[in-house]
């Protein structure tokens, strides 16, 4: 087994001290993305079950499924598999919304200016060309709802970057109207989309439908060889066009959908990115 070298030794302490705090956490690799998917879980061939708190998303063993990798179990941050991962990690990731928070990723002096003149204060982390807001309470999380400025809570991981300074204050109202698609904005009149499967009114009343719809855009997008980032776009695109305005999709849904395009290279980020765009085409 590879020695612990005082990276991992560090990272090892502050990941349990998080998780003792009741922060779901995971190691980073280089790039500040999680790892990716083992060869078991490609594809979502174990059929993860993401959790939104602080499980992990199936029995295996490794470092799998983004986010929702993101664990307080003293164990599993202490296994060999993870141990492994943290002698390679370059940083430690944590799950906001399992803690119950959400974080206004400020990634500009002008976004940072803009909060202190916009938002309550709370307690406030620095970053490399920002700052983190931490609010407490749990919302969608949505990238890019005004220049410089990111939502993460739900189904997205932050990179810990110390305790900040200020108290933790309630999500206030101006945060959770960020991720509110405003009902002024103008559907295109025509959307030209090929569904996945079938077209016309959502017919979930049969599961097999939806399950289809999701398992069709889970083969597209790993069977892809090129142009990655155009086919999960398009896909996004392509699911939420069928499945996007009756109700029918859930978290899990979408995790499966994000887990797919994070086996093929793409960050959690550009995942978050590529789904907001696809919303917005759809004036959604």
């Amino acid at each position: 087994m590879t020695q612990p070298t005082h990276n991992t030794r560090e990272h090892l302490r502050i990941a349990l001290e998080l998780a003792r705090a009741g922060l779901p956490v995971l190691p980073l690799r280089r790039g500040k993305v999680p790892f990716g998917n083992c060869r078991a879980c490609a594809r979502n061939a174990c059929g993860g079950r993401p959790n939104m708190k602080n499980a992990g998303p199936c029995l295996c063993p490794d470092v799998c499924h983004a986010w929702a990798a993101a664990t307080t179990d003293p164990d599993v941050i202490n296994s060999p598999a993870w141990v492994r991962a943290w002698h390679r990690a370059v940083g430690i990731g944590y799950h906001p919304g399992g803690a119950g928070l959400t974080v206004v990723d400020l990634d500009s002096p002008a976004a940072v200016a803009w909060a202190r003149q916009s938002l309550p204060g709370t307690r406030t982390v620095a970053t490399t060309r920002g700052e983190h807001w931490i609010y407490q309470g749990a919302i969608r999380s949505v990238n890019g709802v005004r220049p410089g400025v990111d939502i993460k809570s739900t189904m997205a991981y932050a990179r810990w970057r110390g305790h900040g300074v200020g108290a933790l204050t309630a999500l206030p109202d101006a945060v959770r109207a960020l991720v509110v698609k405003p009902s002024t904005v103008r559907r295109p009149s025509v959307v030209a989309v090929a569904a996945l499967a079938g077209g016309g009114e959502c017919r979930h009343r049969t599961p097999a439908y939806l399950e289809r719809g999701i398992a069709m855009a889970e083969e597209r997008i790993t069977e892809t060889r090129s142009a990655v980032h155009a086919t999960v776009y398009r896909t996004f695109l392509a699911v939420l066009s069928v499945h996007g305005r009756c109700g029918c999709l859930t978290d899990a849904h979408t995790a499966r959908l994000f887990t797919a395009a994070q086996a093929r290279g793409e960050s959690a980020r550009h995942c978050a990115d590529a789904w907001a765009n696809a919303r917005t085409a759809l004036g959604m």
